[in-house]
């Protein structure tokens, strides 16, 4: 009777609801589809013809082709590790200039991996149409896999970098904001007074009243006129 509350107890768990979010699922599935890859070539990637016991590589007898997919598909099945073990410690980073940056790593990697597997697509599509199926006795059924689910990977890595790129749009703050709010009030602060703070009076001229700290040193303390005392010699 305790099962259900036990499989209810695993379904909120932290490490199944950190495996049903949209960003880990897709990572799982490059990484499967990347494993799927150099996996496939690599085991029987190479065959050899049936006159001679050199092995080739069953596209096109182009041992690039299959060196840029298990090249390719190793590493982007580490990447994918590795992207999921730092979204797993992600909360335990508290520092928001870390975190943007690992944001920013996200989408760059991201960008790139779907640029790799549509170019190996591509690379890879081309020379198995160019290949003959009867060289090779064996290895038609992993150069398909291979190819199907590296065109399949293009998509899944577009998808982590729309997903970065949203994560990106909503974490990034803006920079310098508490310097220039800080540097706003200093300003207004130390500003000069505007026409419109000034009161000025608007009596007659008769009754203008001055205050001391209006008026210039030289205006407080009038001289008399040279010609009044002349006159009065």
């Amino acid at each position: 009777m305790r099962l259900p509350d036990s499989l209810q107890d695993l379904a909120d768990s932290e490490a199944v609801r950190f495996l049903r979010r949209p960003k880990s699922i897709l990572r799982i599935f490059a990484g499967v589809f990347s494993l799927v890859i150099f996996s496939s070539l690599l085991t029987d990637g190479y065959q050899n013809k049936p006159e001679s016991p050199q092995l080739h590589c069953i596209l096109n007898s182009n041992n690039m082709a299959c060196s840029l997919a298990v090249g390719a598909g190793f590493l982007a099945f580490l990447s994918s590790l590795a992207f999921l073990a730092l979204d797993a410690h992600e909360s335990h980073i508290t520092r928001t200039r870390f975190k943007t940056a690992f944001q920013l790593l996200d989408f760059i990697v991201a960008i790139l991996w779907a640029g790799v597997w549509f170019v190996a697509f591509c690379f890879l599509a081309s020379q198995w149409h160019r290949s003959r199926a009867k060289h090779f006795l064996l290895g038609s059924n992993s150069a398909k896999a291979s190819i199907t689910f590296a065109f399949f990977s293009v998509p899944v890595w577009i998808f982590q970098a729309y997903l970065a790129f949203q994560d990106l749009r909503e974490e990034s703050p803006v920079p310098y904001k508490r310097s220039l709010d800080e540097g706003g009030v200093v300003l207004n602060t130390l500003s000069p007074p505007t026409a419109s703070s000034v009161n000025i009076p608007t009596t007659g001229p008769n009754n203008l009243i001055y205050t001391s700290s209006a008026l210039s040193p030289y205006l407080s303390t009038p001289k008399v006129p040279r010609l009044a005392m002349m006159l009065d010699s």
